[in-house]
């Protein structure tokens, strides 16, 4: 494991090669703290939302009145994760240089070729999921509720439209194929 400024920094799970501005569909997993069952729960393969679970299907939907050029594709809200797609229609091709580092979690010091500790940049998946993350916990600790994210969050660049249907035919059958899935815990 890499270190800098003398502590143990986990390398960036963004790709160096790809601008997290740039349009495309982009398959989005964000995990509780401890995978703790704070969204509900799974009955007979339907998901019945706890006070926030329904914050977190709420502010998933108020996303694209805060990014722009963003369409929100299939979403599902799971025991202790949410699976979402995002698609960005960023266009104006000025992304070039454009920052791959997630905001709350640079790790490791620059180098020649990447420039992660740049500002960010708005409408990127990086400042849109911190966003939603942060919305979700602000609201729920305001409400007096028990809830924490894991640190980090899974992206996956959606390279095609098979992809996509398979990703879009998941999420949408993730509740009932609960028991199998990999984020499963009773």
């Amino acid at each position: 494991m890499e270190r800098f400024q003398n502590k143990y920094r986990i390398a960036s799970a963004r790709a160096a090669w790809w601008d997290y501005g740039w349009a495309g569909a982009y398959f989005i997993t964000i995990c509780t703290a401890q995978r703790h069952h704070y969204f509900g729960n799974i009955n007979q393969g339907r998901m019945q939302l706890s006070s926030v679970g329904i914050l977190a299907d709420v502010f998933w939907h108020e996303i694209r009145h805060h990014a722009q050029q963003l369409e929100l594709g299939t979403f599902v809200v799971m025991p202790n994760h949410i699976h979402g797609i995002l698609i960005l229609n960023n266009d104006d091709g000025n992304n070039v240089n454009a920052n791959v580092e997630t905001r709350h979690a640079l790790s490791l010091p620059p180098t020649p070729l990447s420039q992660r500790f740049q500002n960010q940049g708005k409408n990127t998946v990086s400042s849109i999921i911190g966003g939603y993350k942060s919305a979700v916990t602000k609201h729920a600790h305001r409400l007096g509720f028990d809830f924490g994210w894991q640190a980090r969050f899974h992206d996956h660049i959606i390279r095609n439209d098979a992809e996509y249907q398979r990703i879009n035919d998941y999420i949408e059958q993730n509740p009932e194929r609960w028991d199998g899935d990999k984020f499963y815990t009773t």
